[in-house]
């Protein structure tokens, strides 16, 4: 599994979204050009704290990462799809596709994209932040494919009670 992020604009947001692959042990594709400088400096200003954990792989341009991108389907988030996320049968090979803020993503994107997936928002709603819908949709994926990083409570941790006793 890959999250990849289309020339994103905001750099917190991209920060958020590398913070998440860095936690879950799911690589980055940075598809340049961003609308920001990438430097460690700026990253960790952005929430990034984690970054020496983080397998980013920077790709100069959309032809560079088509070229060179993971092996499996490319599966576009896009407020254009008509599958629901939790509707489409994930695999532990896709690369998952987000786009710019600001602009979402040009048709050749939509066109290289194996399954366009949306997250089923109110009628009256356009979309939700870009990093809150990778952690939805990563979050999904991850839960169908077993490929959550094994998890170890703390030696007091115990489960809270779900009978409301």
């Amino acid at each position: 599994m890959h999250l990849a992020l289309f020339q994103p604009d905001i750099p917190q947001n991209a920060g958020s979204i590398m913070r998440l692959g860095a936690c879950l042990g799911v690589p980055v594709d940075l598809i340049e050009p961003a609308g920001f400088i990438i430097d460690d400096k700026r990253m960790r200003r952005a929430g990034m704290d984690y970054i020496d954990r983080l397998t980013l792989i920077r790709h100069a341009s959309w032809e560079r990462f088509q070229a060179d991108r993971a092996p499996g389907r490319l599966v576009l988030l896009t407020t254009k799809g008509a599958t629901p996320y939790p509707d489409f049968a994930f695999r532990a090979d896709d690369t998952l596709i987000l786009g710019r803020e600001s602009s979402g993503v040009p048709e050749e994107v939509h066109e290289a994209a194996d399954a366009r997936l949306v997250i089923p928002l109110l009628p009256d709603l356009r979309s939700i932040n870009v990093a809150q819908a990778a952690a939805m949709v990563l979050g999904e994926a991850l839960r169908q494919t077993g490929g959550f990083p094994a998890a170890t409570a703390p030696a007091n941790w115990a489960p809270a009670n779900r009978t409301g006793e």
